[in-house]
């Protein structure tokens, strides 16, 4: 199986080749694919060197799947050219997740919608992944009526700059800045740009998607994000109304037997979800699971994750496992 991997020397997609090395994944032969600065390098995989390849290359190569983590604009116009050429794309960017002809995946909630006909499949926002792992299984069993979360998210969703810059302010070295602001000592209230109701882009991520993903257009939700100088994973305060009512322990079982799910959740001995134990792993991490005591069939929670692995990078790999296991591709 042909595998290609666009924005292979990215951050994301240096994850996404560790972990398809860590999984397993069937790749006979790796098309690592990357901007014109850098077609020409080499890097290894499982053992055994690849040269970096330009886009057109990589689409003449006609590689069965093509992992997509190369930013909106090279999405919007690379991956028609592969699916034309017989390749199913599975695009991590923004850029096809709200289009209404492609399926917004996370394997575990919704894998069963993709077909064979899905030829540009989206990756879900880093934030709406951890969340709506925790609030699915609880949907299905007291039907979420209004969502309101706040996140607090790693600078590593920007990417390397931000990681430069933050490095840079702890030793007091001048350098680029990713962020208006400094971000050492620092959270700044603005995780992408603004659109028009006063929201930035992710605010509205975190409310288009966890519809679309959860197929309820009638869920409320809200959100605020924040960015924080913290590189092991987001972490979100998360407030749900449901319609009916529940008991706190039933909530902690059913997370507990979520698949991709780990429930931290103990005050007798400080146990909780944080970034800095996330950090390289695959699962969404969930605790400070109590009832909202200011209103009825109200529940609080908080959720961390690995951005850059099931926010992105993992998440992708395992729609490309469901894809060869039932025979998609």
């Amino acid at each position: 199986m042909k595998i290609a991997v666009v924005g292979a020397t990215g951050m994301v997609g240096e994850v996404m080749l560790k972990v398809l090395a860590e999984r397993n994944f069937p790749v006979t032969e790796l098309i690592p694919v990357a901007s014109e600065r850098s077609v020409g390098k080499e890097i290894e995989f499982n053992g055994k060197k690849y040269k970096v390849v330009g886009l057109e290359t990589a689409v003449s190569m006609k590689p069965e799947i093509a992992l997509f983590s190369a930013g909106g604009d090279t999405s919007k116009e690379w991956a028609p050219k592969f699916a034309e050429a017989g390749t199913t794309v599975i695009d991590n960017s923004s850029a096809w997740r709200m289009d209404a002809t492609k399926k917004l995946v996370v394997p575990e909630i919704n894998a069963n919608v993709l077909t064979k006909e899905d030829k540009i499949i989206a990756n879900p926002n880093c934030s709406t992944i951890q969340m709506v792992m925790a609030l699915a299984p609880l949907h299905k069993k007291y039907t979420i009526e209004r969502v309101i979360v706040s996140t607090y998210q790693s600078i590593t969703g920007t990417g390397v700059k931000a990681v430069q810059q933050l490095e840079n302010e702890y030793t007091g070295t001048k350098g680029e800045m990713a962020y208006p602001y400094p971000i050492h000592r620092n959270a700044i209230p603005q995780c992408d740009v603004f659109e028009d109701n006063g929201y930035t882009k992710e605010e509205m991520k975190l409310v288009r998607e966890t519809k679309k993903i959860m197929g309820d257009d009638s869920i409320r939700v809200t959100a605020t994000a924040i960015r924080i100088p913290v590189v092991g994973g987001h972490s979100e305060s998360v407030n749900i109304e449901f319609a009916n009512d529940f008991d706190v322990n039933q909530v902690r079982a059913i997370l507990h037997d979520t698949p991709g799910v780990t429930v931290q959740d103990n005050t007798d001995t400080k146990t909780y979800p944080m970034p800095i134990y996330a950090e390289g792993k695959d699962d969404v991490f969930v605790g400070r699971i109590r009832r909202d005591e200011s209103q009825p069939n109200t529940l609080n929670m908080w959720i961390v994750a690995d951005n850059l692995r099931k926010g992105a990078a993992t998440n992708t790999v395992q729609i490309a496992e469901y894809l060869v296991a039932n025979g998609l591709v």
